[in-house]
């Protein structure tokens, strides 16, 4: 199988599911002749020709609505934003119009909305941002934050195929950083369906997206003292497998929940919500919540990290709840 980076297996998806379905199309800013500001669109144009590679001035509300209104016809967009922090300016679009769509009139809204998000690449506080909460509070929208090229790949095609609106966040971070082997088959990841990124008995890390690979990291630090801990990628937080998250408690009794985004309304609470319903009595410490802080995302490197979850977080709170 070939090794490709996670930009590489998102290209891909989009590119194949535009090579199967000529209804398929992309649609954005600086998308065709320059293929992209992370070039995930590179070299779509010479293949697809403008037709189905729209280049569109920046408005992202602009962009949104000629991608709704291609996909009430029958059409299948997928839209780029340059930087998911600016999907604040399509707000409006989005939650009262594309989310609502199937619920007012019963039409399919079958459109995908990605583009990179996350910070720890000293982007400051307008270029780092993880809004994917903005949206999974809005009924009618699919909201994944795909961890792996595999799933990245598996996961843009589902959400290309699926006849709901889908909001697919891209970690930057990850882009040209995760490599992995991935079938050269066609193949789906299904949207709503968390992984076990790794086997543990003593405690689980539920997280999604770059966070994963903090947890992972943790995980090999405190395996040395004995701790096995289990990593549960999410993969979708859109809706969330609330099953997977139940499973993992009755399995370890205990549950740190790390995410990237602020901490405050963020998805700890929710998901410490579903403990309490579906794994109390399972319960063997407290719920831990490690995630970022309630301010803007620093410019300033030292300050960046300070912000972010770190290894040394995970593994400090790991040990508090494994004694506890």
């Amino acid at each position: 199988m070939p090794t490709v980076t996670y930009l590489e297996a998102i290209r891909q998806g989009i590119w194949e599911e535009m090579e199967r379905d000529p209804t398929v199309f992309c649609i954005g800013e600086d998308i065709g002749i320059y293929g992209g500001a992370f070039k995930v669109t590179d070299g779509f144009i010479d293949r697809f020709g403008a037709e189905r590679v729209i280049d569109t001035p920046i408005a992202e509300s602009a962009i949104v609505g000629a991608a709704f209104g291609a996909a009430l016809t029958g059409m299948r967009p997928v839209a780029e934003f340059q930087f998911m922090d600016f999907i604040g300016c399509a707000f409006n679009q989005i939650v009262n119009m594309v989310a609502k769509a199937h619920y007012r009139w019963g039409a399919p809204a079958p459109m995908v909305i990605r583009g990179p998000s996350g910070g720890n690449v000293h982007g400051g506080p307008f270029h780092s941002q993880n809004p994917e909460m903005w949206f999974v509070h809005a009924p009618g929208l699919k909201v994944v934050c795909p961890a792996t090229a595999y799933d990245a790949k598996g996961l843009i095609k589902a959400a290309i195929r699926d006849s709901n609106p889908v909001i697919f966040f891209e970690h930057k971070y990850l882009y040209r950083r995760i490599k992995e082997e991935i079938p050269a088959d066609d193949y789906v990841v299904p949207i709503g369906s968390a992984r076990v990124a790794r086997s543990g008995q003593h405690l689980s890390v539920i997280t999604y997206a770059a966070m994963v690979y903090v947890a992972l990291e943790a995980a090999d630090i405190l395996a040395k003292d004995g701790i096995e801990v289990e990593v549960v990628d999410l993969r979708t937080v859109s809706p969330l497998d609330r099953s997977a998250i139940a499973a993992t408690v009755k399995k370890t009794n205990k549950v740190i929940v790390l995410h990237e985004h602020s901490r405050t309304g963020g998805l700890a609470g929710e998901i410490a919500a579903i403990i309490n319903e579906e794994a109390f009595d399972d319960l063997d410490g407290p719920i831990v919540r490690l995630a970022s802080l309630d301010t803007p995302v620093p410019f300033s490197p030292p300050q960046e990290e300070f912000f972010l979850p770190k290894v040394s977080d995970v593994v400090r709170e790991a040990r508090r709840l494994h004694a506890y």
